[in-house]
């Protein structure tokens, strides 16, 4: 698998954040909240688990920020509610 790479509010897998193979997108809502507003993962890596490692990433990088996560997209906010070692960012 590729790695995912930071980009301008956004997660990604791809050689270029602008036509990524996949990546969950995020905005900062106040000082401590990540919103989690979008996931997408092409047709050609559907299927192998990549949006959950967006979503674990998202989650490992809310940590190290000291900032919780408030999910809109309804991926991420069904694979935060279901996994119980990611509840504490759950804004």
């Amino acid at each position: 698998m590729e790695d995912i790479k930071k980009g301008d509010h956004k997660f990604y897998i791809g050689e270029n954040e602008h036509d990524p193979k996949a990546e969950i997108t995020f905005k900062e809502s106040g000082e401590q909240v990540l919103n989690v507003d979008h996931t997408y993962v092409t047709e050609e890596l559907r299927g192998e688990g990549i949006a959950g490692k967006l979503v674990g990433k998202m989650v490992s990088y809310a940590r190290d920020e000291g900032k919780t996560i408030y999910p809109t997209c309804s991926y991420a906010k069904k694979k935060i509610e279901e996994t119980p070692e990611y509840k504490d960012v759950l804004a």
